[in-house]
């Protein structure tokens, strides 16, 4: 494929990237109207959230593995379909239960798209060219991350549109990436012999639920220290106990255990889980400190965290410009942990009375070290593994950063709220008034108070508890980046190959047998490119 070519393949996969991140953030803003709308509890508001995040990661392996299995870019429509069909049912659900469901479908569809887009790319773009195209994969990881809470929040504030908006508005996309996949993406199919293992990933996605749902629910629904606990985290262990088990003696494993000895995977796998507890673990409570401890709005929330969105997007694409033209990436890596290991800590500086370009300045240094560093490490280990297993080693730094994520919002969530209950009630006590701070778990999900409704010393009270809390919960996230620092340094520099997936691909099976859609039966040699630049549509 040319660049012409790529760039055309590359609008439907981000169109179905923008879907995926927009599922997750559009409805953040919404979350406290639907569940009063529906008259649902504090549980099922947890679950709403927790539902598509849990499909979402436990999900990623399958679609990695059988993206080596069959044609990637059906997946991928399939995925999309999913992710169509959950928020169809999310939008006309009348009760929670409906609710949940639908979440749960489409996080099953997003967690196809996070895996496969990155796999297609690596399918396409050589990895020393893939630098080329990481600032518009960053600029759609930008906006989609803006963009959600604001049009979620504007969605339900518009008396003609509401809230059932959050989840429809994302079909157009949704099905225009379909069409321009469709249209765009020419990807040979290399015939073989497969056999989906459905116990090891039985078992993967069951364990791996036990302890998301663990994670998500501890200090929440029931106490770390519980039966619940017990149950959940004994339970979890034990089937992916089994899963390692099974995974070892089949043919086609879900996550083949030996990429695992390999150096740069195995590095690469640890960052990616302690840049998901650190950054997104810190990150997901900033619009919380910008609309409680600033006093700031929905909407103005949102534009608030420009600054660290652009600082990824610009250090992103000009890290991959580097990188593609020199040939190095290393050196970006440890800059980016750097970078963001002293963005978190600025960021522990952080009060109610932080002047906003303090603040942009900090968020600023925080997404120049994390654009460095999170698709750099996808570029590192996707280099460093067979074509065969490109799905699956992609999916598992996808899969262990969405993990360390979940993990990273569920424990700093909680320390947030014992954090916030703690300063007030010391704020109370301190202006007088006895007994603990009513609402002290308003770092607790649903739970945040409503500051136009509270007085003046009331108001000072709260917003100095978020605002030291939140810059706590930075601080405990800072020795998470510093140990992803660690790992990429002990990561060996390999060049970057200059084939792409399928061409390395048509090699390592010594030019296994590509059959064209438009000739039923035709098949062409161990030319790569016969099969990308042929006149006839490939499979798919």
């Amino acid at each position: 494929m040319d660049q012409r070519q790529i760039l055309q393949a590359m609008s439907g996969l981000m169109a179905g990237m923008f879907v995926a991140i927009l599922a997750g953030t559009v409805v953040s803003n919404a979350l406290p109207t639907i569940i009063a709308d529906l008259g649902a509890s504090q549980s099922s508001y947890t679950w709403v959230v927790t539902a598509e995040l849990l499909a979402m990661t436990a999900t990623v392996p399958l679609w990695g593995k059988l993206s080596d299995l069959f044609n990637k870019k059906l997946l991928l429509q399939l995925s999309l379909g999913m992710f169509v069909v959950g928020s169809l049912l999310a939008g006309f659900s009348h009760d929670t239960t409906l609710l949940i469901f639908s979440r749960v479908v489409q996080g099953i569809g997003a967690g196809g798209l996070t895996a496969l887009a990155q796999v297609v790319m690596a399918a396409v773009i050589p990895p020393r060219e893939l630098g080329k195209y990481s600032g518009i994969f960053g600029a759609v990881f930008a906006i989609g991350t803006v963009a959600g809470p604001l049009i979620g929040g504007v969605l339900v504030d518009t008396d003609w549109l509401g809230w059932r908006w959050c989840f429809f508005i994302g079909v157009p996309f949704a099905l225009l990436a379909i069409f321009l996949l469709q249209r765009t993406l020419k990807l040979p199919t290399v015939k073989r012999q497969v056999k989906i293992d459905w116990l090891g990933a039985f078992l993967i996605v069951a364990g791996v639920c036990a302890l998301l749902i663990w994670v998500s629910l501890a200090g929440n629904q029931f106490d770390w220290a519980s039966w619940q606990t017990a149950a959940l985290v004994v339970g979890g262990v034990l089937l992916l106990a089994l899963a390692v088990l099974v995974e070892a003696r089949t043919a086609e494993p879900v996550i083949p255990l030996d990429i695992f000895r390999n150096r740069t995977v195995t590095l690469t796998t640890v960052a990616s889980l302690l840049v998901g507890v650190a950054m997104f673990g810190g990150t997901v409570f900033l619009s919380q400190y910008f609309q409680v401890s600033l006093g700031k709005s929905p909407t103005i929330a949102g534009l608030m965290s420009l600054p660290m969105i652009l600082g990824l997007l610009v250090s992103s694409t000009v890290a991959g410009q580097l990188i593609s033209r020199t040939g190095k990436w290393k050196s970006y890596l440890v800059a980016g942990a750097v970078i963001m290991t002293a963005g978190l800590a600025l960021l522990s500086l952080i009060d109610a009375d932080t002047p906003f370009g303090l603040l942009s300045i900090y968020m600023a240094v925080l997404g120049i070290g994390v654009g460095m560093l999170m698709q750099n490490l996808v570029l590192a280990a996707q280099n460093d593994v067979p074509a065969a297993e490109l799905g699956a080693a992609t999916s598992v730094l996808s899969f262990f950063r969405s993990m360390g994520g979940t993990i990273g919002t569920s424990v700093l969530g909680a320390i947030l709220a014992n954090r916030v209950a703690s300063e007030m009630t010391k704020g109370l006590e301190k202006a007088g008034v006895a007994g603990a701070a009513e609402g002290g778990s308003g770092g607790g999900e649903g739970s945040v108070p409503d500051m136009s409704t509270l007085p003046g010393p009331m108001r000072e009270i709260v917003e100095h508890a978020y605002g030291v809390a939140t810059a706590d919960l930075f601080l405990i996230a800072t020795p998470f980046a510093l140990l992803a620092l660690v790992a990429v340094v002990f990561i060996k520099e390999k060049p970057l190959k200059t084939t792409s997936g399928m061409e390395r691909l048509a090699e390592e099976s010594g030019g296994a047998a590509v059959e064209s859609a438009a000739v039923p039966g035709q098949r062409t040699g161990g030319s790569p490119s016969t099969a990308d630049s042929g006149p006839a549509a490939p499979v798919g």
